[in-house]
Parts: C-alpha cells; structure tokens; sequence
C-alpha cells in the first residue's frame, strides 16, 4: 500500500505571536462543516492521511503541524512549549476564520495536540489569549495525555511514563542514511506493528527532512519532543471536565494493551465527556483503525450538529 497525500487547495500562512508562521493547508470539501486537525508529538498531520482522507468528501479539512513539525520551520528551542502552543491555537483559528469564512469548526486532535486544544478551551489562559474568534464548536481528542486529580486519585503512574518516555526520546536516532534505514528500523519496532500497510512509509516522507550532511533527520529534533513531553507533565492534571465550554468527545487507547506514550485515561465515569475506547488499538489508533476512528468522529459531529437544532 502506498499512501500519497494530495495537494491542498490553498495554503494559509498562519503569523504567530513570535513572528514565526505555521502553515495551514485546506483539503476536502469547502462547502462542509470545518474540521481543524493537527497531531501527536514528534509527529506530523500528513502521516495521519488515512485517517483524515474519509473526510474529504463531506467535510472542509483543514490541516496543520505543530510548531518545529512537519511543513513548518525549525525555531529557537525556548520558544517550542506548551504555553506558545496555546496561542497558536488562538492565531490559527482567527486567521482561518479570516481567510475562509466562518462556519462550524470542530478541532480533532491527538496526544499533546489534545492537551494543546483542551487548555485553549479551558479558562487556564483566558488572560493570554486575546484574539476575538468563535473558537471551537467541538473537540474530538484521541489519548489525550491527561489524568485524573480527585479524591483517591494518584499521578505516580503518569510521572513515571513522562520520565520513561523522556528518556526514551532523547535516545532516539535523530539521523538516518535514507528513507529505507527508517523504514526498516520503524516496521522492526513492536510500537509500530499495528500501523496500517504504507504507513511507515508515509512517515518517512512526513516527519524526516534532508540533512546539510546528507542522509535526513527528523524534522522536529529529539530535544524538542522531549522538552514538550516534559511540559505535559504540568499541565495534564489542570483540565477540568465537568464544565467544558463545549461538547468534547475522547476516544482512548484499549487499556489492555500496554501504552506507548502515556497512560490512556478512562474517562468513562465523567457525564460531561463522551468516551470510547478503540479495541486492540494503540496510542497511534488513527493510523492503526483509520475507519473506525473517523466514524466516531463522524458520528459525535453528527449528533452535536443534531441536537444544536
């Protein structure tokens, strides 16, 4: 199987509060409902294109990598946390709702992009966030690095993931020969083994660049990823679930399986949040059971779009 992302329609350059830009592209359906998307950390949105590709028919698709990931460019590494992200949220909605118009705009986000998206909508920043726009009429997260901070409850499991995956990170290769050294050290990984056939493949032209020495590297640097999976640890207990500001759907990772980023939450007990868990998938569901991902997501916008009638 071999996965080749389409060019997109247009592209928006997404100024950011430090001057630097974050590349917006918008695929699918302009006619459709909006959905904004973006992806867990290290990452890139192209790789989860045989998620987002059962969108194009029926939804405006509109696309974007963290900052330092994917199309962007690589910038200082004090300005790649987590606080920096959350404004960018606040740009990329304003400048999108400029250029395209405003409609319904659900968020569908992965991992840290999840946290990203639940503290935007979260009052946490309130006093930062200045720009005037509708926000979001949604959010569908995928593992969402948060835990839970009631009576009883207990982040010793979680602290010790963050360190676990930190350590991890900063060990990692950073530099390979070609796309075929990657390739194969991706389809050796047991972490990996659920992907869908192509997908290692399309990660390699997704989350690598040309290195100035040869070969290629990643284009979010090691160091970078660790730093941001170390800044989740603060702020993945602040998310408060009981009054969110608007529908949220979480869809988790099957518990069984043993987690390869950060705990999957189970959020089954709060009324204020629709969840589900993907059997017999991992943290990378959306790349693992693409269909069966989207119709969740397809299923909760449907039932939200119904009951604001």
């Amino acid at each position: 199987m071999h996965w080749t992302v389409p060019k997109p329609h247009s592209e928006c350059k997404v100024v950011l509060d430090d001057g630097t830009h974050i590349v917006v592209r918008q695929h699918g359906n302009s006619t459709g409902p909006r959905l904004l998307m973006c992806h867990g950390n290290g990452l890139a949105i192209d790789l989860y294109y045989p998620f987002w590709s059962h969108f194009e028919s029926d939804y405006e698709v509109l696309v974007y990598d963290l900052r330092n990931h994917g199309w962007n460019e690589r910038t200082h590494e004090n300005d790649h946390n987590i606080v920096s992200m959350v404004c960018d949220v606040d740009a990329i909605l304003d400048e999108t709702s400029k250029k395209y118009g405003s409609k319904p705009t659900f968020g569908i986000y992965h991992s840290l992009s999840a946290l990203v998206a639940l503290l935007y909508s979260s009052q946490i920043f309130g006093a930062i966030l200045t720009r005037e726009n509708s926000g979001f009429d949604g959010l569908i997260l995928f593992d969402p690095p948060v835990y839970p901070t009631g009576p009883g409850e207990s982040s010793e499991e979680f602290d010790q993931a963050v360190q676990t995956a930190t350590a991890r990170t900063n060990k990692r290769s950073d530099h390979f020969e070609s796309h075929a050294q990657f390739i194969e050290l991706m389809n050796f990984l047991p972490g990996f083994s659920r992907l869908v056939p192509g997908a290692t493949e399309l990660m390699a032209h997704s989350i690598l660049r040309e290195s100035k020495d040869g070969g290629y590297q990643l284009r979010c640097p090691r160091e970078y990823e660790a730093r941001l999976t170390r800044f989740a640890r603060t702020f993945a207990g602040q998310i408060n679930f009981d009054e969110p500001p608007h529908p949220i759907k979480v869809v988790g990772a099957d518990p069984i399986l043993p987690f390869s980023y950060l705990p999957t939450v189970d959020l089954s007990d709060m009324i204020s949040v629709d969840f589900d868990f993907v059997a017999d998938a991992t943290h990378y569901m959306q790349i693992e059971k693409p269909e069966l991902c989207a119709w969740y997501v397809d299923d909760f916008i449907t039932k939200v779009s119904s009951a604001s009638h």
